[in-house]
């Protein structure tokens, strides 16, 4: 890493949007490539990105993004929130999905990641990715705001 620039030029800040479908049923996409790609449009060298989820059913994290780590993250939530559980947001709401509501605020709907030379400082394995808590297929947006210096 390259040590912390002086600041001596303006801040600025963008705002980019990535789109994919999920098929549900805590489905994970793997989101880290489109990130970088949205911060080094920017032209910026050093900051902070944050990825937001708007709505109450997805979430974002970082882990490794491989087959056994995806599983084992499924798995817990199926521990902590089972679908089959009372909830009483299904009691009022015809959707049904009070255990995605649930899962979602426990994982949480952002994250903040610095980035140095136009690249988010991720570890090694660290991988950004999207969870589709709710139970039914959706169109998703994942909101990338880079702010920061060039």
């Amino acid at each position: 890493m390259s040590p912390a620039p002086e600041i001596t030029g303006t801040t600025s800040v963008f705002t980019d949007n990535i789109h994919f479908d999920t098929q549900g049923d805590a489905d994970m996409v793997n989101i880290t490539e489109e990130v970088r790609r949205c911060v080094a449009a920017t032209g910026l060298r050093s900051g902070l990105v944050t990825v937001f989820v708007p709505g109450a059913t997805g979430a974002v994290t970082t882990l490794e993004f491989e087959p056994g780590v995806v599983q084992d993250f499924r798995d817990l939530f199926n521990h902590i929130a089972l679908p089959s559980n009372h909830y009483y947001h299904n009691d009022t709401h015809p959707d049904s999905n009070g255990h995605a509501h649930v899962r979602a605020g426990l994982l949480g709907p952002s994250l903040v990641i610095p980035f140095d030379d136009g690249k988010p400082c991720l570890g090694r394995w660290q991988e950004i990715a999207f969870v589709c808590f709710d139970n039914r297929p959706r169109e998703r947006t994942v909101i990338v705001q880079s702010f920061g210096v060039r």
